[in-house]
C-alpha cells in the first residue's frame, strides 16, 4: 500500500484549538507526496480551555478522568468530522494535549487518550509518539523534524511558530537537527488576553508599542538560550521564566507585546546559522505566522541573506496535524518516526502505540 487517508489531530500548548486534518500521503519514486483535503480547526469551549490549562494542577484521579473524558471528546468530534465531509480515513494520528514536559525526569504526558478515541471515532487511532523516544534516552521533541526533512525539503529551515517555536533543518551526513527556540504564541496570546482579545490579529497591538530594552534583556536572560541542543521546552519552564518574567513588568499589553515579538524574533536569529552560502529559504508555519509584525522582525533580524515565505494558510494553521499524520502512517509502516539526532535518544526510533476500534 503506497497510498494513505489519515486523519491528523493537534492540540498546542496556546489553546487555539484542536486541528483536524484529513490527508492524504502518496509513495512515488522513492518521494512522499502530501495533500491537504480537509480541515477544521475546532475552537475550545470555556469548560475545555479551563480544564487544559489546570491540568497540571490535578490530583492523579482528575488528571486520568480528564484524560479519557478528553479523549472520548475527540473521538466524537472526529466521527462527526468524518460523518459531515463523507470521509474515509484509514485511521486516526493523534498527538493529545501536553499536559507535562520533563524528559530530563523520564516524564511526558499528553491527554487524550487513544482507546477512547478508537472507540468513540470507530477508527484505528495511532497515539502517544514520545515514550519510546524518551525512554531510550532522547527528549521526546521535537518530532515534527521527520516530516519537514520528507514533506518540505525545498526549504534550509522550518520554523513553527506555535505555542513554542522550534527550528528544524538538515546538518552534515544526511541527519537532521532540531530544537526548541523559545515560547511564542504561549506569551503572544497571555499579553493578548490582558488586553481583552483572544489573540493579537496580524501583531496589529504589538506594532502600537514600543520596545523595553529592560524587559527584552530580561526575556533573553534565561540560560536555556545557550544551551546546546538537543533541547526542548514544556509550559512547566515558560510558566516559570518567559510569563512571570513578563507578569512582572507594569508596562502596557501592547508595549509589552511588541517588546516580545523582539525576543522571539532576536532568538530565531540565534539559532538559524548559515548553512551554505547564498539565500536560506526560511519556511515559516504555525500561528504565529499570521502575526504580519512578528514574521517582519524576523526576516528583519535574519536580513538579505535569509529568504522568509509564508505559504499557503492552510499549510500554515495545518502543518503540525498534517505531520503528526505522516508520522502515523511511518508507524504504520514501521518506519523510523522520530531521529535521535534531534531527539538525543540512542537510535532512531518507531514511536506510536496502536488502538484498534474492534
Amino acid at each position: 500500500m503506497n497510498t494513505y487517508h489519515v486523519i491528523g489531530l493537534m492540540s498546542g500548548t496556546s489553546l487555539d484549538g484542536l486541528d483536524i486534518a484529513y490527508c492524504r500521503f502518496t509513495y512515488e519514486n522513492e518521494n512522499w507526496i502530501y495533500n491537504i483535503l480537509n480541515a477544521n480547526t475546532l475552537i475550545y469551549e470555556d469548560k475545555w480551555i479551563d480544564s487544559l490549562r489546570e491540568a497540571e494542577n490535578m490530583g492523579a484521579r482528575e488528571l486520568i478522568a480528564l484524560d479519557h473524558a478528553f479523549g472520548k471528546f475527540i473521538g466524537e468530534q472526529v466521527q462527526l468530522f468524518v460523518q459531515n465531509n463523507q470521509l474515509q480515513p484509514d485511521f486516526i494520528a493523534s498527538h493529545g494535549h501536553t499536559v507535562f514536559h520533563q524528559p530530563e525526569q523520564h516524564i511526558s504526558l499528553q491527554v487524550g487518550n487513544g482507546a477512547y478515541i478508537a472507540a468513540h471515532a470507530q477508527l484505528p487511532v495511532v497515539c502517544d509518539f514520545r515514550t519510546l523516544d524518551i525512554a531510550l534516552g532522547g527528549q521526546g521533541a521535537p518530532l515534527v523534524p521527520v516530516g519537514d526533512a520528507l514533506l518540505f525539503s525545498e526549504y534550509d529551515f522550518c520554523v513553527n511558530l506555535g505555542g513554542i517555536a522550534n527550528i528544524s533543518f538538515p546538518a552534515p551526513e544526511q541527519k537532521r537537527l532540531a530544537y526548541d527556540v523559545c515560547a511564542c504564541n504561549m506569551l503572544l496570546n497571555q499579553l493578548a488576553s490582558a488586553a481583552g482579545m483572544p489573540y493579537d490579529a496580524g501583531g496589529s497591538l504589538a506594532r502600537s508599542g514600543s520596545l523595553l530594552p529592560d524587559l527584552l534583556e530580561q526575556l533573553n536572560a534565561p540560560a536555556f538560550f545557550k544551551a546546546p541542543y538537543p533541547k526542548s521546552l514544556g509550559k512547566e519552564w515558560v510558566l516559570v521564566h518567559s510569563l512571570a518574567t513578563l507578569a512582572a513588568c507594569k508596562a502596557s499589553p501592547a508595549d509589552k507585546l511588541h517588546t516580545t515579538c523582539h525576543h522571539i524574533a532576536q532568538q530565531l536569529k540565534s539559532a538559524l546559522k548559515p548553512l551554505h552560502k547564498g539565500i536560506h529559504k526560511v519556511l515559516l508555519t504555525g500561528g504565529g505566522a499570521f502575526n504580519t509584525f512578528l514574521a517582519e522582525l524576523i526576516q528583519k533580524y535574519l536580513g538579505p541573506d535569509y529568504k522568509v515565505e509564508v505559504p499557503a494558510p492552510e499549510v500554515v494553521s495545518f502543518k503540525e496535524a498534517l505531520i503528526f499524520a505522516f508520522l502515523g502512517v511511518l508507524r504504520w509502516r514501521n518506519q523510523a518516526n522520530s531521529l535521535s539526532s534531534v531527539t538525543g535518544a540512542s537510535t532512531d526510533n518507531v514511536g506510536g502505540a496502536i488502538y484498534w476500534a474492534k
